[in-house]
């Protein structure tokens, strides 16, 4: 192979290598885990909600039986209250995506009468971009260590640049 093919190559995967996981976007989050979207059995969004580490772009899915539930954007104060009458978005599909676009808090609910009231409500807060984590904005505590399930920051560098030298080796650079 000629120089310039080798020197394409390596261009190539070295874009691969760090456009993908730019363009592969962030986690899935289920919300509500197995359990779904729903009320009873003990559910506490809250808790499943603290327990997790979201950042701008992920996503939420929303999985729920549409006939009895479905899901509200709203505001902190309709979502203390379990306001129901000025969503921001509704979804009422069953199985609904939802990109998180911005950090800060986003509050959901149920609009339909009484759940929300039984807990079917989570706040999830989002604290910056999963592809590339800054610094935590001021008054928002920086991501809990339960954030280990991503290859973020430090680690995905030394993987692109550890398979560059890899691919560089078996080129012939």
């Amino acid at each position: 192979m000629d120089s310039s093919r080798k020197a394409g190559l390596l261009l190539a995967v070295t874009v691969a290598l760090w456009a993908g996981p730019a363009l592969s976007g962030g986690m899935i989050f289920t919300v509500g885990d197995s359990a779904g979207w729903t009320i009873g059995n003990n559910l506490n969004y809250t808790q499943w909600a603290a327990s997790k580490t979201f950042h701008v772009g992920d996503t939420l899915l929303f999985n729920y039986n549409n006939q009895i539930h479905n899901v509200l954007e709203v505001k902190e104060p309709d979502f203390n209250a379990c306001k129901n009458s000025s969503a921001i978005k509704e979804y009422k599909t069953g199985k609904d995506s939802i990109l998180i676009t911005s950090i800060g808090h986003h509050y959901y609910i149920c609009g339909f009468p009484g759940h929300c009231n039984f807990g079917q409500k989570v706040d999830v807060l989002a604290v910056g971009s999963s592809a590339a984590p800054s610094s935590s904005p001021t008054g928002l505590s920086p991501p809990s260590p339960n954030a280990g399930d991503r290859l973020v920051g430090g680690s995905s560098v030394f993987l692109g640049v550890l398979i560059m030298a890899a691919s560089c080796v078996l080129l012939g650079f």
